[in-house]
């Protein structure tokens, strides 16, 4: 925090929470001319996402990829480097030293956008108050003519089970990225993104894995059809998964924990024991000691700030982003959310197209998914079309050694124009953005079939999954 003399200052903006979505509000607030001001209430910038989530677990799903790499892919490539050894010290180090970059990035950002950084908790007092309270120093009181919540989220636990997080037995994502050893057995309570991602990294690294599920597939919401063969991919590295069980205790021994679950169609119970639990259940909004009861904010069924289409509360001058709102909850979604209120707020028209959002799963291989699945879409009554394509006929897939998973594009059978599309292999998180540029424009499948791609890349496959959908492929 800087000195006191800028607590006479009045803000057009106080964006209260500094992970993407502040921070990118914050900035674009300031280069549309806003005064404006960040609450944050870690001592460094940047949020869960760059602090304990995307970026750290980046780095770590990056390294143990070239370790697993080391291990299995160079000898077939002719690389021989003899048996790889694990320096886990070193390679935390390494993710140490990204998220430092990173937040440090942002600090420089906040000082060039001439924006005043309030380290400490940030209680909405009223339509045009924020006090912050660092430690025992006392509150300070600012003043802002709008607010933007931009808190984020936090942990969810498992339903009905008393959880006991020591991060270091029982961990969430924060303490999975801070493990001082490889675990003999590590469980995974949760089959989704963080669960999946998080549990590669340590699979990679040496341990058992299994993943306990509540639902019948991994990935809840992703396509189906790319849900099964990613199972089936994830298996092959040696992951076990068990699926459509209900988690019903988790309990700490001398040794580790256990974890006791049941299937939820009914049947008996099992107990596996670990040397580590991961609880990767989700996350839910994180709005507590923000003064929203008192100020009269009004929240819907699951805990979030409820807002209008222009990102407002029902309380002037107050607005919401990001994981606290409805909506996915991604980060590059409260960037696009953050940037929107910000221009809305300069008298400009802010807005975010909601259908055209990507979703990356960083694990090896990649999967990548943007628009409606095909269970969206039946459930809809659309009538649609499908392009599908593998990696397996794709020239320079081959030529890597990675030729699993394919590209799966869903268009309206009637106009052409390209709906859902669902990538599951090598480099699907780079290539997922052809199609969101694609689907902006309202762009139909010949159109992306009639796109020259480079030869011989992976993206091809892009485009022969688009001639699949348009007419023909070529290469299959």
């Amino acid at each position: 925090m800087e000195g006191d003399s800028r607590m006479a200052e009045r803000y057009d903006l106080i964006v209260i929470g500094t992970g993407p979505g502040g921070y990118v509000c914050a900035i674009k607030a300031a280069q549309l001319g806003l005064k404006t001001a960040v609450v944050e209430k870690r001592s460094t910038l940047g949020g869960t996402c760059l602090n304990i989530g995307c970026i750290p677990s980046k780095a770590l799903l990056h390294a143990s990829e070239i370790f697993a790499d080391a291990s299995h892919s160079l000898p077939q490539l002719g690389v021989d480097v003899g048996e790889p050894k694990l320096d886990l010290a070193k390679m935390m180090a390494h993710k140490d030293a990204t998220v430092t970059s990173n937040v440090e990035g942002v600090a420089f950002l906040m000082k060039k956008n001439k924006i005043d950084v309030y380290t400490g908790t940030g209680k909405i007092l009223g339509e045009s108050k924020v006090s912050v309270k660092a430690g025992r120093s006392k509150a300070q009181e600012l003043e802002a003519t709008n607010i933007v919540i931009a808190t984020g989220s936090d942990v969810a636990g498992i339903p009905g089970v008393d959880l006991e997080f020591d991060e270091k037995t029982i961990v969430t994502s924060t303490g999975a990225l801070e493990l001082p050893k490889v675990p003999e057995h590590l469980v995974v309570v949760g089959g989704g993104v963080i669960g999946l991602e998080l549990g590669s990294v340590w699979a990679r690294l040496g341990a058992e894995v299994t993943v306990v599920e509540y639902l019948d597939k991994i990935l809840g919401p992703m396509d189906a059809d790319v849900s099964r063969q990613f199972q089936r991919m994830l298996a092959k590295q040696g992951m076990t998964f068990k699926t459509g069980a209900k988690v019903t205790a988790v309990q700490k021994t001398d040794k580790g924990a256990l974890v006791t679950f049941r299937p939820v169609a009914g049947g008996d119970a099992e107990t596996i024991s670990a040397d580590a639990v991961l609880v990767a259940t989700g996350r839910k909004p994180y709005t507590e000691g923000l003064g929203l009861e008192t100020t009269g904010v009004v929240m819907d069924g699951h805990g979030r700030v409820h807002i209008d289409e222009h990102f407002k509360t029902n309380i002037h001058g107050i607005y919401a982003i990001g994981d606290v709102v409805a909506g996915p909850m991604l980060a590059h979604k409260a960037e696009d959310e953050g940037v929107a209120v910000a221009e809305i707020l300069a008298g400009q028209a802010g807005h975010v197209n909601y259908n055209v959002i990507p979703s990356v799963v960083y694990t090896q291989p990649e999967v990548a998914s943007i628009g409606k699945t095909e269970e969206e879409l039946k459930a809809d009554g659309v009538d649609y079309k499908v392009g599908k394509f593998p990696f397996s006929a794709n020239g320079r897939a081959r030529a890597m050694l990675h030729q699993e998973g394919f590209v799966k594009i869903l268009a309206d059978k009637h106009s052409d124009r390209v709906l859902g599309v669902h990538i599951v292999g090598y480099g699907a998180g780079e290539m997922i953005h052809e199609a969101a540029v694609l689907m902006e424009f309202g762009g139909s499948a010949e159109d992306l079939a009639r796109t020259c791609h480079a030869h011989p890349t992976m993206s091809e496959a892009v485009k022969e999954a688009a001639l699949g959908a348009f007419q023909k492929t070529i290469h299959m």
